[in-house]
């Protein structure tokens, strides 16, 4: 059974051992994960020691070709190879890839391309690439640069990469590795991680403060990630002990956040 697996550069970093050996376990039991990253901070940090500056628009990195140098030097590059040694450290087999590798993923400017620049849409995604990947024994390792037919690269959130290669594969859950254990509300003075939520009781709780701070874009994020074939996400903490495990046969733990 294939499953898709998103979870930030910095947050992969963090993890435990444990969650790499866990991923072994699935892989060698059968299971079949793919994973996209992300890579925000690093890439923060890699362009303040350029001198290039961050910048956002609606959650969108601000994109010219310096910064997009940047972006696939850190993401393909450092963040990608330090998952797949630490996949390989466990003892799993692990290969990473770019976007733009074998065209995995097609992108084309997104609609406000001329104020965020070379940040793109999904337009396809190769997976029989990732398929026959998987069938040679690899876990996919996938950074978000996308290419279009002209060569032109861009940089793609990595909540809509994973969304679209989940979607692409035909996977119906996601898994969202965080380092939260879930979407909490307070009850009785506690809090408590709800099990399940949709979109409508998501934007009441912004609304009304019960989700905030830095809580408000990993919401977001995870629900960026039910496009086209995913019907659900569930937001994970990834130092829980075999999280992805209990995820992948149990489901119940962390927040299931369904469309409706």
């Amino acid at each position: 059974m294939a499953f898709v697996m998103k979870c930030g550069g910095s947050t992969l970093a963090a993890l435990p051992d444990a969650f790499f050996e866990d991923l072994r376990d699935l892989q060698e039991s059968g299971a079949q994960p793919v994973i996209v990253h992300g890579g925000g901070p690093a890439i923060n940090e890699t362009l303040g020691q350029l001198g290039i500056e961050s910048r956002f628009e609606g959650g969108l990195r601000v994109t010219d070709e310096p910064t997009l140098e940047v972006v696939e030097m850190v993401l393909a590059g450092r963040i990608n190879k330090q998952i797949v040694r630490r996949l390989q450290q466990s003892g799993a087999k692990a290969l990473g890839l770019s976007g733009t590798d074998g065209r995995l993923i097609e992108a084309r400017p997104v609609a406000n391309a001329d104020v965020v620049g070379l940040v793109g849409d999904v337009t396809g995604v190769n997976a029989e690439l990732i398929q026959g990947i998987v069938a040679l024994g690899y876990l996919p390792v996938i950074a978000p640069i996308g290419i279009d037919a002209a060569g032109q690269r861009y940089n793609i959130n990595a909540d809509t990469a994973a969304g679209a290669v989940a979607s692409h594969l035909g996977v119906a859950t996601m898994i969202v590795v965080t380092d939260v254990p879930g979407i909490m509300r307070t009850a009785d003075g506690e809090k408590q991680v709800l099990p399940q939520v949709t979109f409508a009781q998501i934007e009441e709780m912004i609304a009304s403060g019960e989700i905030y701070g830095g809580m408000i874009p990993k919401v977001r994020a995870a629900m960026a990630c039910l496009t086209g074939d995913v019907r659900e996400v569930l937001i994970v903490d990834g130092a829980a002990p075999r999280v992805l495990s209990r995820a992948v046969n149990e489901g119940n733990l962390g927040t299931r956040i369904v469309r409706e």
